[in-house]
C-alpha cells in the first residue's frame, strides 16, 4: 500500500537513526569509570551452532524436575553447571515457504537473522542484520573488535537448493542485509587478529570530527517515522540506521580510549580496571587433526577474547550443513546422510553421537568459563552463552521445536537452572530476549519476534 504523504528534506534529517551511545554506556556501567570504584563486569553474549537438528529423546529432558537430576545423554557433560543452563523447548524456527525445497540454506541463514532472504533476489545476498552483529553495533564500540566470527571448516559443499545464493549455507553472521561477515577457520589468524595490534593507550587518534549534536540531530525521530512508512520504505531506512549505528560505534569507541587514557595518566594502573581475576588462559594450537582438539582450541579462543575483553560478540559454526564427517567417533558416514534415517537405529544412535560430541564442545567452553573468577563471580556469570541449531529434526527437516541451550547468567538477567518445556514464542522472540538480557535495546523486532520470553529472565 502507498503511503499518502510526502516527506521532505528536512524531516529525514531530523528524523533518520537511533541515539545508542550514551545510554550504552550507562546501561554496561563505563558511566561509572573512577579511581577505586568497583565496575560491574560487562556482559558477553556468543553463539555456537551445529546443523541438522537432533534426536528428540537423547536431548530433550523427561519433565522439568529430572533436567537437574537426571539430564538426558546428549546434555552429561553439562551436568556439573546445569544450574547455570537454561534449557529453552518450544521455539519455533521460520517458517521457510516459498522456499521449500532449501531446507538447508536456510536452517543456518535464518539461525540469528529469525527472517527469510528476499525472494525477488535469491541469487544474492539479502537477508537481515543478524542478532550478533545488532549486539556488535551497541557494544563492540567498547572493545578493539566489535565481533569475533569463527568456523570449525569452510564450507564447500554446493547444491543450490531453490536458487539461493550459496552463502547461505556458511554464514550466520550479516552486518547487514547485503553483506555476510565470513568466519575464520584458522586458529592461529584468530590469535594474530586477537592480539597482532591493538591501540595502546596514550596514541589516541584524532577524535571524529563528525559533531555530535548534528548526529542527535539527524538521528532523532526514526521510530515515530518508521511506524508511517510503507513495508520497502521502513528496510530502507532500517539499512540507513545501521550505518549511523556504524558511526556511533567509532564515536564511543574514541571515547572509551580516551577515557582509558585518563584513567592511566591519573595512576589507575590496567590490571586495577581489569574485570577478570584469573590470568588469560593459554592457548595452544593443535598440531593433528583431531576434530575435538580443534574445536576446543576454537573455544578457548573464544573464552580468551571474552576473558580480555577483546570482543564481547561471538560466534562459531561447529560444524556446516553436508559434507562433514566425525571419524573421532569411530565412523566416516557423513552427519547429513545420517539424519536421513528413517527411524533406523544404527543412523539416528550416529546423529545422537554427533550431537552428543557438539555439545561436549560446547560444555567444554562453557564449563571453563565458569572456572574464571570475575568480579564477585565467575566469567560465565557476566556472559550469555547460546547453543542450538537450525532444524528440530534433521529427518524431516522440521523446524517446529528447535533446540537451544543458554549458559551463562548475563550479569544476572538470565533466569537458569531450569527446563522450560512449555514456551510458546519463535526464534526472534528468543533473540530479542537473548539481547534485552545483555543490555542491548531494540528499535525494532528481530526479523518474526512479537514479544519477549518474559520466564527466561530475571529483573528485566
Amino acid at each position: 500500500m502507498r503511503s499518502n504523504f510526502l516527506i521532505d528534506r528536512r524531516a529525514c534529517l531530523k528524523g533518520v537513526g537511533a541515539s545508542l551511545a550514551l545510554p550504552l554506556l550507562e546501561t554496561m556501567g563505563w558511566a561509572d569509570l573512577a579511581k577505586g570504584k568497583t565496575v560491574k563486569p560487562p556482559v558477553r553474549i556468543g553463539f555456537m551452532y551445529m546443523p541438522h537438528g537432533v534426536i528428540m529423546d537423547q536431548f530433550w529432558p523427561a519433565t522439568p524436575e529430572s533436567f537437574l537430576k537426571s539430564p538426558p545423554p546428549a546434555l552429561e557433560s553439562l551436568r556439573p553447571i546445569l544450574n547455570q543452563c537454561l534449557l529453552v523447548k518450544g521455539i519455533s524456527g521460520v517458517p521457510i515457504s516459498p522456499f521449500n525445497g532449501a531446507p538447508h540454506a536456510l536452517e543456518l541463514s535464518t539461525w540469528l537473522t529469525a527472517q527469510l532472504p528476499d525472494a525477488d533476489k535469491r541469487n544474492q545476498i539479502n537477508i537481515a542484520i543478524s542478532a550478533d552483529q545488532i549486539v556488535a553495533n551497541y557494544i563492540g564500540g567498547m572493545t578493539s573488535l566489535p565481533s569475533l566470527e569463527l568456523a570449525t571448516m569452510p564450507q564447500t559443499h554446493k547444491e543450490n537448493q531453490e536458487g539461493l545464493n550459496e552463502g547461505y549455507y556458511s554464514h550466520c553472521s550479516y552486518r547487514s542485509p547485503t553483506q555476510a561477515v565470513p568466519a575464520e577457520t584458522n586458529p592461529r589468524n584468530v590469535l594474530n587478529r586477537l592480539f597482532g595490534k591493538s591501540d595502546k593507550p596514550g596514541s589516541l587518534s584524532q577524535a571524529d570530527p563528525l559533531d555530535r549534536q548534528m548526529l542527535d540531530l539527524v538521528i532523532g525521530g526514526a521510530k515515530d517515522l518508521r511506524k508511517r512508512l510503507p513495508q520497502a520504505d521502513q528496510h530502507k531506512l532500517d539499512e540507513y540506521l545501521d550505518s549511523v549505528r556504524a558511526v556511533e560505534r567509532r564515536i564511543a569507541a574514541i571515547e572509551h580510549r580516551q577515557k582509558e587514557a585518563a584513567m592511566e595518566k591519573a595512576g589507575v594502573a590496567s590490571s586495577k580496571r581489569n574485570t577478570s581475576d584469573s590470568p588469560p588462559i593459554e592457548i595452544k594450537i593443535p598440531e593433528g587433526d583431531k576434530r575435538s582438539e580443534y574445536m576446543q582450541v576454537m573455544c578457548d579462543l573464544n573464552v580468551l577474547a571474552f576473558q580480555t575483553d577483546t570482543t564481547r560478540v561471538s560466534t562459531y559454526i561447529g560444524s556446516t550443513p553436508n559434507g562433514v564427517s566425525y571419524p573421532e567417533l569411530g565412523f566416516n558416514d557423513t552427519h547429513h546422510s545420517q539424519t536421513h534415517h528413517n527411524n533406523e537405529a544404527a543412523k539416528s544412535g550416529k546423529v545422537a553421537a554427533i550431537t552428543k560430541f557438539n555439545i561436549d564442545q560446547f560444555a567444554y567452553m562453557v564449563k571453563k568459563m565458569a572456572s574464571l573468577r570475575e568480579g564477585d563471580g565467575t566469567l560465565l556469570d557476566n556472559c550469555i552463552m547460546m547453543w542450538g541449531s537450525g532444524l528440530e529434526d534433521g529427518n524431516k527437516h522440521s523446524r517446529e521445536n528447535l533446540p537451544f541451550i543458554v549458559a551463562g547468567k548475563g550479569g544476572g538477567t538470565v533466569n537458569t537452572g531450569r527446563f522450560l518445556d512449555k514456551v510458546k514464542g519463535n526464534q526472534g522472540d528468543l533473540l530479542t530476549t537473548l539481547l534485552a538480557c545483555a543490555g542491548v535495546p531494540l528499535d525494532r523486532p528481530i526479523g518474526i519476534a512479537t514479544k519477549q520470553i518474559k520466564e527466561m529472565m530475571i529483573g528485566i
